[in-house]
């Protein structure tokens, strides 16, 4: 007889609810959990088939060493002792810098995030480089000179509002917001709200929107551009908002004033009255907005992203209540990394910043590793991520990797990351670990839950966090911890906490290492350095993170932390753990002036010069490869890296070449034909998709395959199409821009 267990899917960010049936310490099914109070009862097929990645093949349970024989298995001493070793012997010969940390990326779990960049950052290095400056370097760049923080992303603020704008968005396959297909279908049946999608093709969210926008690829910062002068020289604008809130806005307006609206509108291919139509209601209606990955990693990148903002600014839509605001959080995704500032590290061939709160861009790490330079990264240590698939030009990641003195790597299974190692290191899976994440999807709510190990790992996995740990013990950098903390640790909590603080204020360097020391106290007695560290955490939350737990209903006191960990425990489905207040939203802003500032240097130049002219002639295609490829659609087939064995998709079509009917009739082809694609940056075969939802000149393919299952590569990997070097100016891949061209392969009779 099995047992239910309550836990969170892993495999996006949205973490909804599940419950798992366990037997014989195996789980055997999984069910969305009613209980969950974000969720629901809502899940989508990838959670319910959360199993296939919980139990792939290659699964790690020991320590491995590469030999010239291949890999073979080490004790923990010998691989931590001899990794410090290495580690040690290259900093002290060619200084911190030649070491990077590549991790803090999972959806499943956030906790290894601190020990890692703990480790990074006691042996001297900055360089962080993680999934955020993959896809949102943009972004949050931009919201850290707008907002004043990086990791102040202002969330839409959907059911406060009457009008939802995805722009770039395929939410109903994607997801990117708790619950997205019932919020979006709600949206959609109502009479007294409007879905408004722009997109350049017929998705599965644009199908089901009361408007949508199919502009043109690649002219989303014009079409925003001229959404913004229509309303400037309608006189639409948001007067009192703007004098009110705004800095900097009086040194824009000219490029508003007379810019010609019609000739935008024709480059972006669409109808003028409809975009009047739109800019109308967001001048007259409660609305927010939710760009994604078609907006931040399309053509024009941070300058799509910058101009939306400022179409939200000049609607006055920034934090108010219904339009996009800045959430309540347990921890910020992230810490603020101004590239202003002397003390924020660059990367030294491509002078790189870290823009994603914190994290610097991985498409510049291969550069990085193969320079001359003589502080060139030479250590990587990867945890809970697979560059050699997620992340652009798989080709210049496996020469670069190969190029390594020393590559670590923390997985579950021996990944194709993994395989270039010198070590690989086995970690418990997120169901057989403590372990939680801080997306901050909700508002005005905080929601967290911390996910408790429900099935035992195999053979002597551990923890990330816990690998960390060792190595930091192993490398000399945690304070001698007295005796007396370690009896304390076994007792009640806050007695702990009571010794912990008078030995710290007494050693300093205690502070600094204290999810370290904490992992090595509490984490002992609890078998999981990531629960002791929540604890920790919850002990030290910053007052605004207090005020919210009161009005949640958590009563002050010094003991507040104590006791919400307590609750957490004892609500295996998660809880509301805050309440953030809409007044409090303008508290958030940390800029010099207190106000939104909308003048950026960086941006005036190609803002001020975008026009329909200029971009007329930018948009012109190669000869050679006339087609768009988006790399990276999104569907409820396709899971990153996470889900490697195919048979979660048996008898569905996952990894295809989708194309229209208009092009593939052109071509010659039809469904399910042989095809290949070709960029500057190679070519793949795979099967031809026709569907009516792609628009003419373009062509879709999913990430997340091309994965070694057993003997067999599944799907094709579309990294091997994508060059590292084809980026913006913080460093984000233009993905959903890559010229291409499609050819048919004959059949073999």
């Amino acid at each position: 007889m099995g047992t239910w267990n309550k836990t969170g899917c892993v495999l996006c960010a949205q973490n909804c609810g599940l419950e798992v049936l366990v037997e014989d310490n195996r789980m055997v099914k999984a069910r969305p959990d009613k209980d969950n109070p974000r969720s629901q009862g809502y899940a989508c097929r990838k959670g319910l088939n959360v199993l296939y990645h919980q139990y792939p093949e290659d699964r790690l349970s020991k320590p491995l060493k590469r030999t010239e024989k291949g890999f073979v298995a080490v004790s923990w001493e010998e691989a931590i002792g001899e990794i410090a070793d290495k580690l040690r012997a290259l900093i002290d010969r060619h200084g911190p810098r030649s070491l990077a940390y590549m991790g803090g990326s999972s959806q499943g779990g956030h906790f290894e995030a601190s020990f890692g960049l703990g480790l990074l950052r006691a042996l001297g290095s900055q360089y962080y480089y993680s999934s955020a400056g993959q896809e949102f370097s943009g972004i949050w760049w931009l919201f850290g000179r707008m907002l004043g923080r990086q990791y102040h992303v202002a969330i839409p603020d959907e059911h406060a509002s009457k009008m939802l704008v995805g722009w770039g968005w395929n939410g109903m396959e994607s997801h990117q917001m708790p619950r997205a297909r019932k919020t979006l279908t709600d949206f959609s049946k109502s009479p007294d709200r409007t879905l408004v999608i722009i997109d350049p093709r017929k998705s599965e969210t644009a199908e089901i929107a009361d408007i949508h926008l199919p502009v043109r690829p690649g002219t989303d910062a014009l079409l925003a551009k001229a959404m913004i002068a229509t309303i400037v020289q309608e006189g639409w604008e948001n007067r009192e908002y703007l004098e009110q809130y705004v800095a900097g806005w009086d040194k824009l307006v000219p490029w508003f004033n007379v810019f010609d609206v019609q000739e935008a509108l024709a480059v972006c291919g669409l109808d003028p009255a409809q975009v009047k139509e739109v800019c109308r209601l967001m001048t007259t209606r409660t609305w927010c907005m939710h760009p994604d990955l078609g907006v931040y990693m399309g053509r024009n990148s941070t300058l799509n992203t910058y101009f939306i903002n400022l179409l939200g600014v000049v609607c006055g839509i920034f934090c108010v209540s219904g339009g996009n605001v800045i959430p309540g959080m347990v921890m910020p995704m992230g810490f603020h990394a101004d590239e202003r500032s002397p003390k924020t590290w660059r990367t030294v061939t491509t002078r790189m910043p870290p823009a994603a709160a914190g994290s610097f861009p991985p498409n510049v790490l291969p550069e990085e590793i193969l320079s001359d330079h003589p502080e060139r990264i030479r250590a990587v240590l990867v945890s809970a991520c697979n560059p050699l698939r997620s992340y652009a030009d798989t080709k210049a990641y496996e020469k670069a990797f190969s190029a390594l003195d020393l590559l670590i790597v923390n997985e579950i299974v021996m990944s194709e990351t993994a395989r270039f190692a010198h070590y690989v290191l086995p970690c418990r899976s997120y169901y057989e670990s403590w372990d939680g994440t801080f997306f901050p999807w909700t508002f005005p709510e905080v929601y967290f839950q911390m996910r408790r190990p429900i099935v035992s790992p195999p053979g002597d996995c551990l923890e990330a966090s816990q690998i960390f740990t060792r190595l930091a013990d192993r490398l000399g950098l945690i304070p001698g911890i007295p005796e007396n903390l370690f009896q304390a640790a076994a007792g009640n909590r806050l007695a702990f906490g009571m010794a912990l603080m008078q030995w710290a204020g007494a050693a300093p360097e205690a502070l600094q290492r204290m999810p370290f020391v904490l992992a090595q106290t509490l984490g002992r007695q609890w078998d999981s350095a990531a629960l002791a560290a929540l604890w920790g955490l919850l002990m030290t939350a910053p007052q605004g993170f207090r005020k919210n737990a009161e009005r949640a209903g958590f009563a002050a006191g010094t003991d507040l932390g104590d006791r919400m960990f307590q609750a957490i425990l004892d609500h295996p489905e998660g809880l509301w753990v805050g309440k953030a207040s809409i007044e409090d939203n303008w508290s958030a802003i940390r800029t010099p002036s207190g106000k939104i500032e909308v003048a950026i240097p960086e941006l005036e130049a190609a803002g001020s010069a975008l026009n329909g002219k200029s971009e007329t002639d930018a948009l012109k295609m190669p000869a050679d490869f006339p087609f768009i490829l988006n790399a990276g659609r999104h569907m409820d087939r396709n899971m990153n890296t996470l889900m490697r064995n195919p048979d979660w998709n048996k008898g569905k079509k996952d990894c295809t070449i989708a194309i229209s009917p208009g092009d593939a009739a052109r071509l010659g082809l039809s469904d399910g034909d042989p095809a290949r694609v070709e960029t500057e940056a190679g070519s793949a075969t795979g099967e031809i998709e026709v569907s009516h939802r792609v628009r003419e000149g373009m062509v879709l393919i999913p990430h997340g395959f091309g994965l070694l299952y057993g003997e067999t590569v599944h799907g094709l990997n579309v990294n091997e199409l994508t060059k590292n070097t084809h980026r913006d100016f913080l460093g984000t891949p233009i993905h959903r821009f890559v010229p291409c061209r499609v050819e048919k392969i004959q059949r073999r009779k």
